[in-house]
């Protein structure tokens, strides 16, 4: 691919956009970098917080710890912390920083401040609103789309920030986000032809991040206790080949991680699960393989990209699991250490998709890390097949000749389809 292509230039954009580092869970997370900007905003501590959210936030905060908070789970916590204690200017790693001193500070602020929470559905799958109070002042601060997308700001009746109309014009074309690259220009031949002639000079940097940061945060998860503790699980019963342990030290970082570990993530599509499960597999298998630098920087420019062009069409929340994208995608990064072109790559994608595409996502909480070992597991399960001369055919299901024709269907179901899913799930959550 042509280094001064528009192209080129787009898909080392998307990756610069989307491997950014995170601490925690990105819904709390995106819920203390508001709070912390409106505290910003308003200039003192407020005497009321109004925190209103989409479902699938609710979905998504409920049952997950935020880290630096002593063990805390929800909305009002996550709002709370990043009032404290937040660094607007940190972005998703708002609450990184944060002192014992802060923490029983977060703790006394719950204690003492009127904080209300309410869904809110304005047209947005991703929506954050908060407003700080205090006497006669007040500071508004919204968040759609994604996680660190502030479209409104407003103080004491003025208006600071307002890019509301153009993100619902915006919200009609799927792929399109409001300041970010298009990810409709994503398909899986362009996607292999970039990782296989890229200048890697150009990935390394973000690369190297995700290298360092989920590679610590696995091994986090398999030191010590956390959550369900899949990534040991896996381990302990199932033994330690290279396709077990690339399994099993994906699912321990997502094991630390939604347990409040203190470790950052780089993320993919807006999560820190993904990021971890479509990195992580990748590198193992790697280093048993005696691959280069090189070879690794390539195949996880491929699995980053391609798991980003399944997640663009499904949105960056929903009922279809993101772990199944990310996992099914760490399986064509494996197939491309291993020699696969791109028809391999092609045919690794599908026959996972196929097998893996009905897990639900029923928010951030332990059961993550199962979630995130099955679908690795059908990533490279879907390799094997193809290496085997099999494959999941157009009629199968929701399986359509041709890669990008599946992706459109996945795409479909987890957008479409699932839309009441979706709404059950989190009436069902919300009724626990």
């Amino acid at each position: 691919m042509n280094k001064t292509s528009q192209l080129y230039q787009a898909y080392c954009q998307i990756l610069k956009e989307e491997l950014i580092p995170a601490m925690g869970c990105t819904e709390p997370i995106a819920i203390a970098y508001a709070a912390a900007k409106a505290r910003e905003v308003l200039g003192k501590e407020p005497d009321l917080v109004k925190i209103g959210v989409s479902y699938n936030i609710i979905k998504n905060v409920k049952s997950v710890i935020v880290p630096n908070t002593g063990g805390m789970k929800g909305i009002q916590s996550a709002a709370a912390a990043g009032i404290v204690a937040g660094r607007a200017e940190k972005a998703l790693e708002v609450i990184s920083q944060v002192s014992d001193q802060q923490k029983q500070e977060i703790n006394d602020f719950l204690n003492r401040i009127n904080i209300s929470v309410e869904p809110v559905d304005q047209g947005m799958i991703f929506d954050i609103i908060i407003r700080l109070c205090c006497g006669d002042e007040w500071a508004v601060v919204r968040i759609a789309q994604y996680h660190t997308n502030i479209i409104y700001i407003e103080k004491n009746g003025e208006v600071l920030l307002d890019h509301s109309e153009t993100l619902h014009q915006q919200a009609a074309h799927e792929n399109t986000e409001e300041g970010l690259t298009d990810r409709s220009l994503l398909t899986v031949d362009d996607i292999y032809e970039f990782a296989n002639t890229c200048d890697v000079e150009d990935v390394k940097e973000v690369l190297d991040r995700q290298i360092s940061y989920n590679t610590a945060i696995s091994q986090e998860g398999l030191s010590h206790d956390w959550g369900a503790n899949v990534g040991s699980t896996m381990l302990k019963y199932y033994g330690n080949d290279v396709r077990n342990r690339a399994i099993a030290k994906a699912a321990a970082g997502s094991d630390a991680r939604m347990s409040g570990c203190e470790k950052p993530v780089i993320i993919n599509s807006g999560s820190g699960n993904q990021g971890m499960t479509v990195s992580i597999p990748v590198i193992e298998y790697a280093q048993e393989l005696n691959c280069s630098q090189e070879k690794l920087y390539r195949a996880l420019t491929l699995s980053n990209l391609i798991a980003i062009h399944e997640k663009s069409g499904i949105g960056r929340l929903s009922a279809y699991c993101g772990a199944v994208s990310a996992g099914c995608a760490a399986g064509c990064g494996i197939a491309y250490l291993h020699g696969a072109d791109n028809v391999g790559i092609a045919h690794t994608l599908v026959n996972a998709l196929a097998i893996v595409s009905g897990i639900i996502c029923d928010g951030a909480k332990p059961s993550c890390a199962a979630k995130i070992a099955s679908s690795v597991e059908a990533g490279i399960l879907g390799y094997h097949m193809y290496l085997n001369g099999q494959e999941f055919r157009g009629g199968d299901g929701i399986v359509k000749k041709g890669v990008e024709n599946t992706i459109r269907n996945v795409s479909r179901l987890g957008r479409e389809g699932m839309r009441e899913t979706d709404k059950e799930i989190v009436n069902i959550m919300m009724d626990c």
